[in-house]
């Protein structure tokens, strides 16, 4: 009776142990994939409030990544006229924090689509430099902006960042633009809480 006891604790101390192990890979969310953007996996890294950021894979430190995209939501921001305002905040902010804008557009509203902003801004720091395209648009009846930004580190690097600019510019302009199957904002409050 006792070797069936402990070979039934024992059982039960395992079972316990693999589905501890499989809830917490399931809650971790860095251990699963969030979205893919331009064919690219991208992984949750970091929230806080309504600010969620992603980065690929092989690109958890925060202190050192190439491309990242980042969800801001605007809960209080449910209609055309307040995201225009939101996107002209955004705008200010950058200029407040010495980005040199590249580009602003703005896409009119149509019958079965409210209207969307387009900033394209660089930031210059010491060590590194960084261009950020930040899509504004309402999501589930709420604003959000979704912002992919690269980066290049090191000393001089405006030619580099030039030349990726060139290169790629365009293609993620109209990447985010057309990319419709962004992760739901309210999902993402819900999940990663």
């Amino acid at each position: 009776m006792r070797i069936y006891s402990l070979r039934a604790f024992v059982s039960l101390a395992v079972a316990c142990t693999t589905v501890h192990a499989e809830e917490s890979r399931a809650a971790d969310p860095q251990s699963r994939r969030a979205f893919v953007f331009r064919d690219v996996d991208y992984f949750h890294r970091w929230s806080k409030n309504d600010q969620r950021e992603f980065t690929p894979e092989k690109q958890e430190d925060l202190n050192k990544w190439s491309d990242m995209i980042t969800i801001n939501m605007y809960p209080d921001v449910g209609d055309g006229e307040r995201l225009a305002a939101t996107a002209n905040a955004v705008l200010e902010n950058y200029k407040s924090h010495q980005a040199k804008v590249l580009k602003t557009r703005s896409v009119p509203r149509t019958a079965d689509c409210p209207a969307e902003h387009l900033i394209a801004v660089v930031f210059a720091r010491p060590s590194f430099i960084e261009v950020a395209f930040a899509r504004l648009k309402l999501v589930d009846g709420n604003g959000c902006s979704i912002v992919y930004s690269h980066r290049i580190y090191g000393e001089q690097i405006g030619v580099q960042m030039s030349s990726w600019l060139s290169a790629n510019g365009q293609e993620i302009e109209k990447a985010l633009m057309e990319w419709n199957s962004m992760p739901s904002p309210t999902l993402l409050r819900q999940e990663l809480l």
